[in-house]
C-alpha cells in the first residue's frame, strides 16, 4: 500500500527531482561529448553535445505543449492527463493529483453552495443578497414574491430601481440598519413587510424580508375589536348608571311606578349587558380553532323543537313560526354549538320580522348535503350589506339592532359554528320581502 506525501512534501520533491534529472541528464551527455572528443575529435563532440541539447529541448518543448493543451481544456471535457519518461511522467502525476484535488474541493463547495440555496429556497422570509451599489446578486423564491422581483431577469440590476418607495430608498442610502423597516408594498392588494439589513463583507449586504400582512391585519381586528367592544358596553353602563342615579337620588320624590319603570330599563340595559358578554365568550371559545369536543349523532330534528319554542318565547306570540323536518338526518357534531347557531338564526328572523310575519325553519338533505334554514318575510336586507353580516359587531340598522336586544355578535358565531362542521352559510335577502339564512352541512357529517 503506497503512502501519499504531504502537500508540503508534494510541493518540494518536484523541484528538487527536475534540478537532479538536469543535471544527471547534462553530466550524461558532457560524459558522451568527452567520449566523443577523444575519438573523433572536437569537432564531433560539440556536434554531438548540440544534438543531445536539441533532442531535449524538442522534447520539454512538446511534453510542455502536452501540459498547456491539457490545461487549457475545459474541466468537464478534461481528456486523460498525458504520460511521458522521466521527470515529466513525475511533473503530470503531481499536476493531475492537484487537479483532482481541485476539482474534488469544488464539487463539495458547489454541493455546499446547492444545499445553500435549496434551504434559502425552503425559508419563509425573503433573502436578497446586494453589493455596496445596492445591485441584485441573488435573490430567494420568497424574496421574488415579496418585492415583484426575478432571479434570471433582475440579477445585476439596482434594487432602487425596481423597487422605489422613498422610504425603502432612504433606509439603503442611510445605512443605518440598526432598526428593521416596516413598509407597505404591491398594487392593488397591498403586503406589509418588515425588511432588515445585515452587512456581511466589505462590499456584501443580506436583505432579509418578512411578509408581517396577516399580523398587521390581526392587531387591526384586535384593535377594532377592543374599540367596539368598549362602545357596546360604555352605552348600556352609560344607560343603567343613568337610571340607577335618577333613582338614588329622587327615591323620596319619584313615585313607586316610576321606580319600577326606571329599574326595569336598567335591568334591561344589564340583560343587554349580560348576553354581550355571553357571546363574546361563546366567540373568544369558537376561534382558538381547536378540534370539536365531544362530537356525537345529533338528532336535529328534536333540536329545531327546542329552538322553535325559544324563539316563540322571543317573538311572545307575534309571529307564527313554523317548523319543517322533512329528514330526521342526524349530524356529527357538537349539539350545544349546532344549536347556538341554529338559534341565533332563528331568533335573528324573528327580531327582524315585523308582527304579524311569517318564519319558517326547515331541515332537509339535497342531494350530497342537508340544509338547515330560516326563511321570513321581514325587512330584509340590501345586497351590499350581504357580504359583511357575519363580521363581529357589523350591524345593517345599529338604532333598529339597539332595540331588538342584538349584539352583533350572532352571525359572527353562526359562521364559526358552521366553519368547524365543515358547513357554509349562504344569504339570500332583498329589502322589503325578507331574507332565508341557510347552513349547510357536507353528506359525510350524516349519521346513519
Amino acid at each position: 500500500m503506497s503512502v501519499q506525501p504531504a502537500e508540503g512534501m508534494m510541493a518540494i520533491r518536484p523541484v528538487r527531482y527536475i534540478f537532479v534529472a538536469a543535471f544527471t541528464f547534462l553530466a550524461i551527455l558532457a560524459l558522451v561529448a568527452l567520449i566523443v572528443w577523444g575519438v573523433f575529435g572536437p569537432l564531433a563532440a560539440l556536434l554531438v553535445f548540440s544534438a543531445g541539447l536539441l533532442v531535449a529541448g524538442i522534447y520539454h518543448v512538446r511534453n510542455l505543449h502536452k501540459l498547456v493543451s491539457w490545461l487549457r481544456t475545459p474541466v468537464d471535457d478534461s481528456p486523460p492527463m498525458p504520460r511521458a519518461i522521466g521527470m515529466w511522467d513525475y511533473i503530470f502525476a503531481d499536476v493531475n493529483s492537484r487537479a483532482r484535488s481541485a476539482s474534488h474541493r469544488q464539487q463539495r463547495l458547489s454541493s455546499a453552495l446547492e444545499r445553500f440555496r435549496e434551504a434559502s429556497q425552503a425559508m419563509p422570509h425573503g433573502l436578497l443578497f446586494l453589493s455596496n451599489t445596492h445591485t441584485i446578486e441573488w435573490v430567494n423564491r420568497q424574496g421574488e414574491q415579496h418585492f415583484g422581483l426575478e432571479q434570471a431577469r433582475d440579477q445585476g440590476m439596482p434594487i432602487t430601481n425596481l423597487v422605489r418607495q422613498p422610504d425603502f430608498v432612504r433606509y439603503l442610502q442611510d445605512a443605518h440598519y440598526q432598526e428593521p423597516l416596516t413598509l407597505s408594498i404591491g398594487r392593488p392588494h397591498p403586503r406589509m413587510l418588515m425588511v432588515h439589513v445585515v452587512p456581511f463583507s466589505e462590499d456584501m449586504r443580506l436583505l432579509m424580508s418578512e411578509d408581517i400582512t396577516q399580523g398587521e391585519r390581526l392587531q387591526a381586528m384586535r384593535r377594532d375589536f377592543v374599540a367596539n367592544v368598549s362602545h357596546e358596553m360604555r352605552t348600556p353602563l352609560t344607560v343603567v348608571t343613568g337610571f340607577l342615579e335618577t333613582v338614588i337620588d329622587g327615591l323620596d320624590d319619584l313615585e313607586k311606578d316610576d321606580i319600577h319603570h326606571y329599574l326595569g330599563l336598567a335591568s334591561e340595559q344589564a340583560g343587554r349587558m349580560q348576553r354581550l358578554i355571553q357571546d363574546l365568550l361563546t366567540l373568544s371559545a369558537l376561534e382558538v380553532d381547536e378540534p370539536i369536543r365531544h362530537e356525537e349523532a345529533v338528532d336535529v330534528a328534536d333540536l329545531l323543537e327546542e329552538v322553535q319554542q325559544e324563539a316563540q318565547v322571543v317573538s311572545g306570540g307575534r309571529h307564527t313560526i313554523e317548523l319543517d323536518c322533512s329528514t330526521r338526518a342526524r349530524l356529527l357534531g357538537n349539539a350545544k354549538e349546532l344549536y347556538s347557531a341554529f338559534a341565533n338564526l332563528a331568533i335573528n328572523a324573528v327580531r327582524y320580522t315585523p308582527a304579524g310575519g311569517h318564519i319558517r325553519i326547515s331541515w332537509r338533505q339535497r342531494g350530497s348535503v342537508v340544509e338547515y334554514a330560516v326563511k321570513d318575510d321581514g325587512i330584509g336586507i340590501a345586497p351590499e350589506h350581504i357580504p359583511r353580516l357575519t363580521e363581529r359587531f357589523y350591524r345593517v340598522d345599529r338604532g333598529r339592532s339597539r332595540e331588538t336586544g342584538g349584539t352583533g355578535l350572532g352571525l359572527a358565531i353562526v359562521k364559526h359554528v358552521l366553519s368547524r362542521h365543515q358547513g357554509d352559510l349562504l344569504i339570500e335577502s332583498e329589502p322589503a320581502t325578507g331574507s332565508t339564512f341557510t347552513a349547510c352541512f357536507p353528506a359525510r357529517r350524516l349519521v346513519d
